[in-house]
């Protein structure tokens, strides 16, 4: 059974779909939800969920990544998980912190990478003229938003979108895919999760 820590920096949507996919038959667990975000909303839902919660608040290590990421590496060591899966935390990690724990970290991304790395992906995206939009789940390397690809949901682009209307229908493939990887990556699979 693998253990699974879940960060996170908001209402933590995705974090309840992973952590309500982890049951039964189910290859992990989830042992941790940890936030930089004291006030996020998903650490309530965790707890209600009965998964185990921390918070490294990153403010206090201003300009000091290396001892942000330490912290964060602290409450890993308690928890001992076998895998990290990124769930809207957003601090850019460095190779220092992820390097260790290369093939699996893994994260989700709102955009058909490598299309549109970075923020504003439904913005970037409609500006752009696209056809479809999506999001994607993909290993975490040093390089922003890059790292072997291990699944993709697409949706179609309508004529009168906006960057909020595209996003939600994009987190609604969000909370398919991730845990649909999740499950394969677990049980020791790679293979790429395509949906529709």
């Amino acid at each position: 059974m693998k253990r699974v820590a879940i960060f996170i920096s908001g209402g933590g949507s995705n974090m309840v779909t992973l952590a309500e996919s982890m049951t039964g038959d189910h290859p992990a667990r989830p042992v941790l939800v940890l936030s930089n975000n004291a006030d996020a909303g998903g650490l309530k839902k965790a707890e209600a969920m009965g998964i185990p919660t921390a918070v490294v608040d990153h403010r206090p290590f201003k300009g000091d990544r290396p001892g942000f990421e330490a912290a964060l590496q602290a409450e890993l060591d308690k928890a001992q998980p076998d895998i990290l899966c990124l769930a809207g935390f957003m601090r850019v990690l460095t190779a220092g912190f992820v390097e260790p724990w290369k093939g699996r970290m893994l994260n989700i991304h709102p955009s058909l990478l490598p299309k549109y790395r970075g923020l504003h992906t439904h913005a970037r995206a409609l500006e752009a003229g696209d056809a479809e939009h999506g999001c994607t789940v993909h290993e975490v390397t040093p390089e922003l938003d890059d790292g072997p690809l291990l699944g993709q949901a697409r949706v179609p682009v309508l004529e009168n979108d906006t960057p909020d209307t595209l996003a939600a229908r994009v987190l609604e493939m969000e909370h398919k895919l991730y845990p649909a990887v999740l499950r394969r990556f677990a049980a020791g699979d790679k293979t790429p999760v395509l949906l529709p």
